[in-house]
């Protein structure tokens, strides 16, 4: 009879030891989820602020004579 409370004690703390990790889980889930909405809204914001770039015509300036050339 003793066997059957020790056993049966070790098995009721593996199953709430079983359901905290399943809710330790489900948050840090819930957390990784968040992270990753945020980085698409960084994502897009990026896109956006790039999109905003105008890189110059060289036509528009006639000492641009090539890409290649520096001058001091």
């Amino acid at each position: 009879m003793v066997w059957v409370i020790v056993f049966g004690g070790i098995a009721l703390a593996g199953v709430v030891m079983l359901i905290s990790y399943a809710v330790w889980l489900a948050h840090k889930a819930s957390d990784v989820w968040r992270e990753v909405d945020m980085l698409a809204v960084r994502a897009n914001e990026l896109a956006e602020l790039v999109g905003q770039i105008q890189v110059p015509d060289p036509a528009v300036r006639p000492d641009w004579s090539s890409d290649r050339t520096i001058r001091f």
